[in-house]
């Protein structure tokens, strides 16, 4: 195909990048070429950033990206430069801290206006073409930026000092001296029920994001002190989006968010790190309650993943767009005609009554947003049709639609592997595979591991993206914490030595890069990353934890698994780091509260015993379907050995002849038990 204009994005290996290769601006990617000519030329630079999966991104280069006159002012008198937010989150945290600053908002796609030194001193998100709804036009916006940074030198100047001791001042974080106490967490639970929709499930308005991090903290709460109200916010929330459009109830999976406050409507894009994160708290409910329910949608996340997500090397893509053929949700949503045509009239009606599918229609243009909208009871009762016969109606339906799904123009997908992403979604897998018992989850997540191993590090450390046969960018503290916790979550699962030895050995490596001997904590950019003008350490569990949330886990489990009472102590450190925050904003931190809960109230498990021995397996199966949220589990087999000092929780309990199972609370340890019912008791 011929195009009119190319840039250099042509080269590089990020589809979101290369959806902009063809536009009429003359787009550098970030590095040294731009960044010597903007100085070189003293010309300020536009920095864009965005992802391939979002949907007011792509509007914004369609309206302005696109438009050569608009192109034509850009590349007159700025040096444009195209940054992948899920590629550099580096640099999109800095900037959009400082876009927060600026504006009191931020969001994507991101447009900051830089001087030649990268200090930002106008910025933006989404600018229309021309004037409108108050909004200025993006060509008056260029025109005005570049004549104030000519003519209003000393003001830039200004700026620029201003907001890098702004933006200095967000990153500067001093620990606090109190003793780490579980008080904060009732306060916590406060804010969340304050905050909870206790209709539709889920914390404020529309427009509605699924809050898996809250719901893990919730449900850990329950745990801990038997409150009623934390499980019912959890499962009121977990049932309400089961229920609603945001989950798809054809392919499974969910979407972005809801646009509105009853997880109808959904922005249609999946992305990698949602589904990974909520797929745990369907199976942590599962747990918790024994409810088939949320096992059930759980499973349905990691068969999407599996058959729409996984790469033919075995690690998993990033998103798949909300667009197809250029309008969002098409490729989601159905009209009543078309469900009959499918279907037939006898089965189709009563499918559209039971998804809530009317002729007017729930979406644009008549279409429906497929959602439960009745019980089975009240459909059978109104049709004249046993509930058994309705069920087997509804399944053979969402299959038929399905197949007919597949023959549409499917959304783009974003086929970069982000190694923090995959360590998440590892993670899902192994907590599938110990509930459900099925070695497809596993072998899931173990090839993901296995590939990241093999083809995403470098000199023994770890690499972000990989992409094209190519792996990329030297990996942040969240590309670490995340699959180190996954791995650490293998081990969990299978006791193969392998896991934790990898997962102790990249631990140390990010020790070495990230960790701030002075303060303490894990900075989000290591010795070897790119040095921008601040050094954060990224601490809010925004769409995804913080790495310093997951570093809180994986130190504690690796002090008590490998005997390593150095990590055990930077675990409490990075928590008094951040105590001020707790007390302060709990709502901002939810997987740091979960960890801080795990630091105080450990429940060590350990079992002597074959792993072959039915015996054993039988235990092992008893302690993974159970809700343990902060438990330590590991397995001595006297047939294998021992590496160093692992395993000290172990080591001295000798050698029994059968399966034995010792159980620890806190600093209180249980007498030995040797069958599951004495197990089951003893565990809580």
């Amino acid at each position: 195909m011929e195009y009119k204009y190319t840039n250099r994005l042509v080269h590089e290996t990020s589809p979101y990048l290369l959806q902009h290769a063809h536009n009429p601006v003359d787009w550098y990617p970030w590095g040294e070429e731009a960044l010597s000519r903007a100085k070189k030329e003293d010309r300020p630079i536009l920095l864009s950033v965005g992802y391939s999966s979002c949907h007011w991104c792509h509007v914004m280069e369609k309206e302005s990206f696109e438009n050569e006159a608009i192109a034509g002012l850009m590349n007159l008198r700025f040096i444009n430069i195209k940054v992948d937010r899920e590629e550099r989150p580096d640099l999109d945290e800095l900037y959009m801290n400082a876009v927060q600053v600026m504006t009191g908002s931020g969001g994507w796609p991101m447009t900051v206006f830089l001087t030649p030194d990268l200090i930002p001193f106008h910025a933006g998100t989404y600018f229309p073409p021309e004037d409108r709804g108050g909004m200025p036009g993006f060509s008056k916006v260029l025109a005005i930026v570049s004549d104030y940074y000519r003519s209003h030198r000393g003001e830039v100047g200004k700026m620029e000092a201003q907001l890098k001791q702004a933006l200095r001042q967000i990153v500067e974080i001093v620990p606090s001296h109190e003793a780490l106490s579980d008080g904060v967490l009732s306060k916590a639970f406060s804010a969340l029920e304050s905050q909870f929709d206790p209709i539709y499930g889920g914390f404020g308005n529309a427009p509605k994001f699924p809050s898996s991090m809250a719901l893990s903290f919730l449900l850990r709460y329950w745990k801990s002190t038997g409150s009623k109200n934390a499980l019912e916010m959890v499962e009121k929330t977990l049932e309400k989006m089961a229920n609603g459009g945001i989950y798809d109830h054809l392919g499974g999976g969910l979407h972005r968010y809801s646009v509105d406050e009853r997880w109808l409507i959904p922005h249609f894009e999946k992305m990698l790190y949602d589904n990974a994160l909520l797929s745990r708290s369907y199976f942590e409910a599962y747990q918790a309650t024994g409810k088939e329910r949320y096992r059930d949608v759980g499973e349905a996340i990691l068969k999407y993943v599996l058959r729409e997500m996984r790469s033919p090397e075995g690690g998993f893509y990033s998103t798949q767009d909300a667009d197809s053929e250029g309008e969002e949700g098409k490729f989601y949503v159905w009209t009543r005609d078309e469900i009959k045509e499918v279907l037939g009239k006898e089965k189709g009606t009563p499918f559209c009554a039971y998804y809530g599918v009317a002729t007017e229609g729930n979406f644009e243009g008549g279409k429906s947003v497929l959602h439960i909208a009745s019980t089975s009871e009240k459909v059978s009762q109104l049709y004249g049709m046993p509930v058994v016969e309705l069920k087997k109606v509804l399944a053979e339906g969402r299959q038929k639609l399905y197949a007919e799904r597949e023959k549409r123009v499917r959304p783009g997908r974003d086929e970069k592997i982000l190694t923090s992403w995959n360590g998440l979604m590892i993670s899902g897998f192994v907590d599938g595979f110990n509930v459900t018992e099925k070695e497809q989850y596993l072998n899931g997540g173990k090839e993901a591991a296995r590939f990241i191993l093999r083809m995403m590090r470098q000199d023994g450390d770890l690499l972000r993206v990989f992409r094209g046969g190519k792996s990329r960018v030297k990996g942040y503290s969240e590309d670490y914490a995340f699959f180190i916790q996954a791995l650490i979550d293998l081990y969990e699962a299978t006791f193969e030595a392998e896991w934790l030895k990898e997962a102790e050995d990249l631990n140390q490596r990010m020790i070495y890069q990230f960790w701030d001997e002075k303060n303490g904590g894990f900075f989000f950019t290591g010795k070897e990353n790119e040095p921008l003008i601040a050094r954060s350490k990224n601490p809010y569990d925004n769409a995804i934890p913080s790495a310093n949330s997951i570093t809180v886990f994986n130190l504690t489990k690796l002090g008590y698994l490998t005997g390593e009472e150095s990590f055990k102590s930077k675990a409490e450190q990075v928590l008094l780091l951040f105590h001020n925050f707790l007390e302060q904003h709990p709502s901002g931190f939810s997987q740091m509260l979960s960890g801080l809960s795990f630091f105080l109230n450990p429940q060590e498990i350990g079992i002597i015993g074959s792993r072959d021995d039915p015996r054993t397996k039988s235990m092992l199966k008893e302690i993974h379907l159970a809700y343990l949220p902060n438990r330590i589990l590991s397995l001595r087999d006297p047939q294998e050995p021992i590496k160093g000092n692992w395993f000290p929780f172990l080591m001295e309990k000798g050698m029994p002849e059968v399966p034995t199972a010792f159980v620890c609370k806190g600093f209180t340890c249980l007498p030995p038990v040797r069958d599951v019912k004495e197990l089951k008791k003893v565990m809580g």
